[in-house]
This record gives structure tokens, sequence and C-alpha cells, in this order.
């Protein structure tokens, strides 16, 4: 936050202690805005119908559509609660200290959640591609719901954790009134790094290698002329085929994932100080967006499941009675 002479005030009545206001021009503003409030209308509506689909359609509530479900909800409050935070620290924080280490506190709960997603995803396509014969016992709905909600009651003690400072006295870092800050000493930024990035990555990484690799050898054994054509092995090799294509969806989906958060963490390794620079912060910030709008998309490309529901939602067919048991694959 500027506290240097040119701008007005953000509280005209403290003059020796408020922060003043940037003076960007307004161009430059407006374009901020729209982006921002576009990309977060589009991120919240396209997330809520994903909710939705899984929540209300009993056939879509499968182990890896839960795991879709809980991305779908991190992505959703992303959308909701990141364009009012950088707006409102973009020009004066008028909402108090409290609000904005709770601000914090939300965002960086939601971060680790996601990365904890990834993995839970990457996981799952892991069982299915590499002992499918043991998936459906493996991998129960029961299962994947515990683990969900271990892995966000584990970020939300991690973020409590990471931010207790900020979270015990809030505002102890602003150097003036209509400031939030968010400072975080060298081994807990590390530690943080480390738990909900560079963790995260290398068990996706391998897991994924394991899978490309698996599934091109059942891809090979397909096209062999000796694959027998017995009606099992024919229920078999479709089974394969299915996973196969969710783990090339589900691919596309952390690949994103990887583009749109490496910055963030890669500057956090190398120099914290470059992220005060407001260019490259909007950059990162609309990645991070841009991450959680994406999702959505990508299912509505490669899940036809996700196109008819959406077509049923919007027709208002889903108000029907016993709408929940229509057939969606």
């Amino acid at each position: 936050m500027e506290t240097l002479e040119g701008g007005e005030l953000c509280f005209p009545q403290l003059l020796n202690t408020s922060c003043r206001k940037p003076r960007p021009s307004r161009s430059e503003a407006m374009l901020i805005y729209i982006l921002l409030s576009s990309i977060s209308l589009f991120t919240m509506v396209l997330n809520l119908l994903v909710i939705i689909s899984i929540s209300h359609y009993r056939q879509l509530q499968t182990p890896t559509n839960l795991l879709l479900l809980s991305l779908a909800v991190s992505d959703f409050l992303v959308g909701l609660l990141m364009p009012g935070e950088i707006i409102l620290k973009g020009a004066c924080w008028f909402l108090g200290d409290f609000m904005c280490a709770m601000s914090q506190y939300s965002i960086t709960i939601i971060t680790s959640a996601s990365a904890g997603n990834m993995v839970l995803i990457s996981v799952d396509r892991y069982v299915a591609i590499c002992d499918p014969l043991r998936y459906p016992t493996k991998i129960t709905q029961r299962r994947v719901k515990v683990f969900l909600c271990l892995c966000w009651v584990c970020s939300v003690f991690y973020s409590g954790l990471l931010l207790q400072d900020h979270l015990g006295q809030p505002g102890r870092y602003n150097s003036c009134y209509g400031e939030c800050v968010l400072v975080i000493n060298y081994i807990a930024g590390t530690v943080d790094v480390v738990l909900t990035f560079i963790v995260p990555i290398a068990v996706i990484i391998v897991l994924y290698m394991r899978v490309f690799v698996v599934a091109v050898s059942q891809a090979r054994a397909m096209r062999s002329p000796t694959v027998a054509v017995t009606l099992q092995r024919s229920v078999t090799i479709t089974a394969k085929k299915s996973e196969r294509k969710a783990a090339r969806t589900l691919g596309i989906v952390v690949v994103v994932f990887l583009i749109c958060f490496c910055p963030y963490y890669c500057v956090s390794l190398t120099s914290q100080d470059i992220l005060t620079r407001v260019s490259f912060e909007a950059f990162v910030v609309c990645l991070f967006y841009v991450n959680s709008c994406l999702n959505p998309v990508i299912y509505a490309f490669f899940y036809p499941w996700f196109r008819k529901s959406v077509k049923l939602i919007v027709t208002l067919q889903i108000l029907q009675p016993d709408s929940c048991e229509a057939n969606m694959l």
C-alpha cells in the first residue's frame, strides 16, 4: 500500500497514520476490475454447475466424481472470495484487521485443500489404471469421503498453524491504516512451499508417470490380435478404456493446475520481493483465477455427463420429481 505523497487518504480523519490510495489510470483500473469480475463470475457459475450436477444426480456420485466435487467447491470459493480481497487490497482495506486476517486464512485453506484434492485425484487414477480389478474395493465412496474430510480438516489446522501470528495479532505488520498485508517468516514460508507445492507435485508426477506407462501398455494389449473376444474380457477392456479416458481428462486438470500454480511458488522459492510489483502480482492472481475457471471447462469438453447435466439444469428439468434418478451416463 502506498504511503508516499500522491493519492487520496484511505482514512482522511487519520492524517498521519492513514495509507494513501494508489492512483492508477482510469482505463487500467477499469480493465483490471472488468477482467477480475468476469473471471470471478464465470468461475462461480461454472463450478456451481459442477457442484449441483454431482450433488443432485445419484448416478454421478462415483468416488472419482466426489473428488471433482471437492475440487469444484474449492474453485467456487476462490471465485467467491478472491475478487473482493484483491480489489479492496489494491485500493484501501476498509474491513478491519480481523477481516484481513480471516481473508488470508480462508485463501490459505483453499489453496492447500486444492493441492490435497489434486493428490487424491492422482491416487484415484493410479489405482484405477494400475490395479483395476481391486479398484472397486479399494476406492469406495465411504473412503473417499473420509479422505476428503481429512484433507479439508488438515488444511484448516495447517493454515491456522502457518498464520498463527497473523491470526493472534491481526494487523501487526500493517504500516498504516487501510492496509492488509501478510508476512510469513522465511522458515514458515519454506515449509509452506515444501508441504503445499513440492511434495504434492512430486507425488502427482510420480503417480501419473506410472499411470502413463501402464495406460500405454494396456493400449498396446488392446490392439494385439491375441486379445480374446470373450464377453468377460470385452467388458474388462471397455472398463479399462473408460478409466484411461478419465485418467487423460484428469491428467489435463492436473497439468493446468501445475501451470497456474508454478509461477507463484517458484517466485516464493527465489525471491518474495518480486510479488510486491503490481504487474507481476496481477499476473499471478489471474493465473490463480484461470485455474479455478478452467477446470469445469475441461469437464465440458471431455465429460458428456456434464454437458447433459448443464442442459437439464438450464432448462429447469432438474426441478421435476425424481430427477435425481435420471440416467446421466
